[in-house]
């Protein structure tokens, strides 16, 4: 658990699937198919709260706002790649705007060094402005890396030493 200012960072609990499936919902439609509500409604609440079981979502910790009690994202350190670790933000709609996603990511990024992680990247599409904003504002520049998507948007990758 890490705690900021306003913040709280706490692992999942089965009832955050309610929140991840709005976090689903709240897609850019330009997010590949694969990461959004498909047609058939799935992933379901009940798929979420799986993947929560299953620790699919290790490394990564809930959102909460500490003066309403209210989660409204996740951040966290992935390793989805198997190369380096990953950082990874996402937040509710009604969140953006107040600085939350960047308080979150700092202490995160924080956590990762006291634990002696050397470097961290980020992955982000280019049309994402604001998640860049966030990225710059912690220091990550580009890693020379983008790979080219028509259909969803070029990803670029950052990275940031420790």
């Amino acid at each position: 658990m890490l705690e900021t200012a306003r913040l709280t960072l706490r692992p999942w609990e089965v009832a955050d699937a309610v929140l991840l499936r709005e976090l689903w919902g709240e897609r850019d439609p330009r997010v590949p198919a694969r990461r959004r509500i498909d047609a058939q409604g799935r992933p379901t609440v009940a798929d979420l709260e799986e993947r929560i079981r299953s620790g699919a979502l290790d490394g990564l910790l809930v959102v909460v706002v500490r003066a309403a009690g209210e989660p409204v994202g996740y951040s966290g350190i992935t390793d989805a790649d198997g190369d380096e670790p990953e950082l990874a933000f996402e937040l509710l709609r009604r969140a953006w705007g107040r600085g939350y996603a960047t308080e979150a990511a700092q202490a995160v990024v924080a956590d990762a060094r006291g634990r002696g992680i050397p470097a961290l990247v980020a992955g982000v599409r280019a049309w994402n402005a604001a998640s860049l904003r966030v990225l710059d504002k912690l220091g990550f520049t580009p890693a020379g890396r983008v790979d080219p998507d028509p259909v969803h948007g070029d990803s670029v990758l950052l990275r940031l030493a420790l």
